[in-house]
């Protein structure tokens, strides 16, 4: 299949990796990631569709993959020691962050892996490791509303890019992320660097949560856990689940 135009060696090529997979409609771009994996692909190999059926988020979530209508990717990682997915989520939604800033198009980052633009949705992350006869792996799947209309059940939590940028393409998303996830950082906790950053696009910073625990959200931890100051002053640190804010 050709990907806007590019056959799957074209597109490995122009974004500088080892092998690209195209493929028309699949159940998830993550399951055929670790299928890969299995059967010893490189780090960097990356697969692409125009549609996904069975798209996945965190929590057996589902996520609107229609036909043509956005990116939906799968990379493969092969990190040097174990990593945590959560941990890896937050660097790859700073990786989409930086990619939309370089086509003029403002975001902020809802830990653990949501990527926000006025307060609605434009991309989700799911990372999965997972070990075999080949090794140990990390398949990371990212998700990114490029065109609309959304549905209406959708339409008011989620954008798509061109709602704010009318001339974008999946290419030139392309284009400015996969370099960025050919070198992430593998260190075992976020950089200070990496830390500011986040603060820097954090959408629940200051904001009020429900749930799991009340109180103010106060940034996270080089760890990656979400902190949240609660009305006693105690900071409890939350490190996966659902999060509800006001």
């Amino acid at each position: 299949m050709k990907y806007d135009g590019l056959d799957p060696a074209a597109l490995a090529k122009r974004l500088a990796v080892p092998s690209c997979l195209a493929l028309e409609k699949v159940t998830s771009t993550l399951d055929l990631i670790h299928q890969l994996a299995e059967e010893g692909a490189p780090a960097g190999a990356l697969v692409l569709a125009d549609e996904q059926v069975s798209g996945r988020g965190r929590q057996g979530r589902r996520w609107h993959s229609p036909k043509g209508s956005g990116i939906w990717l799968a990379t493969l990682k092969r990190p040097p020691r174990p990593v945590d997915g959560g941990l890896l989520a937050l660097r790859v939604g700073l990786c989409v962050a930086n990619a939309l800033d370089s086509l003029g198009i403002a975001s902020n980052i809802k830990w653990p892996n949501d990527v926000m633009i006025h307060d609605r949705k434009v991309a989700g992350i799911l990372c999965e490791a997972r070990s075999g006869s080949m090794g140990a792996w990390v398949a990371v799947g990212i998700g990114i509303n490029v065109y609309g209309p959304l549905p209406s059940d959708i339409a008011d939590v989620a954008i798509s890019l061109d709602d704010i940028h009318s001339t974008v393409t999946r290419l030139a998303v392309l284009d400015a992320l996969v370099p960025l996830l050919g070198v992430l950082c593998d260190a075992p906790t976020l950089t200070r660097a990496e830390c500011i950053e986040f603060r820097e696009r954090d959408w629940l910073g200051g904001r009020s949560i429900i749930e799991p625990v009340e109180g103010k959200a106060r940034g996270i931890d080089q760890d990656g856990a979400l902190l949240i100051q609660t009305s006693d002053g105690t900071v409890e640190r939350i490190v996966g689940g659902q999060v509800v804010s006001s």
